[in-house]
């Protein structure tokens, strides 16, 4: 189907280098990629991705994200679908709804946010709110 030039190239021929959007550029527009991707500046839109969404500190995505991971240090808000893990570090501030399989959020994160955690199951629907589970691992708390 493809000859050796025009056979796509999988991340590991690619070096897997994430896709940046660089502190002081706005974007207005839809992304769709199978690689990683930082946002340290402004995005309007949705992204697709098969990979991991960093939002840095001055990042901020104001639409529909869908990956399988997610750090987030900076601003969201809108729909998220993150089929893994989603981590909120101290600095992030979330709005919108969410769905999730694991949930990591740092002590100082504002997370106002109508949240669905599944990971195969049904899922529960929590509005922004839970306990911590009595843990002694140094494992993050999970969703009641």
């Amino acid at each position: 189907m493809f000859s050796d030039k025009q056979k796509p190239r999988t991340m590991s021929e690619i070096g897997g280098q994430p896709n940046r959007i660089e502190k002081n550029t706005k974007i207005k527009g839809d992304i769709i990629s199978e690689a990683d991707f930082r946002i340290d500046g402004k995005l309007d839109g949705n992204v697709k991705t098969s990979g991991k969404v960093v939002i840095g500190k001055d990042g901020y995505i104001h639409g529909k994200v869908e990956c399988v991971n997610a750090d987030i240090e900076g601003s969201f808000n809108g729909e998220l679908l993150v089929s893994d893990l989603l981590s909120l570090k101290s600095s992030a501030v979330i709005e919108g709804t969410v769905s999730v399989s694991k949930l990591a959020v740092e002590p100082g994160a504002t997370f106002n946010a109508s949240c669905t955690m599944g990971g195969g199951k049904a899922g529960a629907s929590n509005s922004g709110s839970f306990k911590p589970s009595m843990n002694t691992k140094n494992e993050p708390a999970k969703a009641s």
